[in-house]
């Protein structure tokens, strides 16, 4: 006795046509663009929340530094490394290096600030220039 397979027994794999690969590329193309510009703004919503609470960060070691100090600092850097006074009771962050914002740009401070503010603490946010809406919107660390 022969184990022989009939040819009706046997499956034939046969190969995707052209129109079943387009249909799944279509397919993918939509849900992309349905579901990409989602993914984006909440990206760019992330990175406005991490900014402000940056600011937040940097404001209260601002003013830490000058509960210490009777005076603000000339620079941001002066949170870290003591600028060469007795009174320094710093390091006033945690972290070995100055944050940076959502948008990977150093935070832009002066002393005295603008609108009667002692300082200011300002990321100029996705445009990486002074003014703009949206995401583009400077954020300051007094709002």
């Amino acid at each position: 006795m022969s184990t022989r397979t009939t040819p009706s027994r046997r499956r034939r794999s046969r190969p995707f046509t052209l129109i079943e690969i387009m249909i799944v590329v279509v397919i993918i193309g939509m849900l992309a663009a349905l579901v990409g510009p989602n993914i984006l703004g909440s990206l760019d919503k992330t990175k406005v929340k991490s900014t402000k609470a940056q600011l937040v960060s940097l404001k209260n070691a601002v003013q830490q530094f000058y509960m210490d100090m009777s005076s603000y600092p000339n620079r941001l850097d002066d949170l870290l490394v003591n600028p060469g006074n007795d009174k320094w009771d710093g390091p006033y962050l945690e972290a070995k290096n100055l944050p940076k914002d959502g948008w990977d740009n150093e935070f832009q401070y002066s002393c005295p600030g603008s609108n009667n503010m002692p300082f200011d603490i300002i990321s100029y946010g996705a445009d990486k220039s002074s003014g703009g809406s949206g995401y583009n919107e400077d954020l300051s660390c007094w709002n």
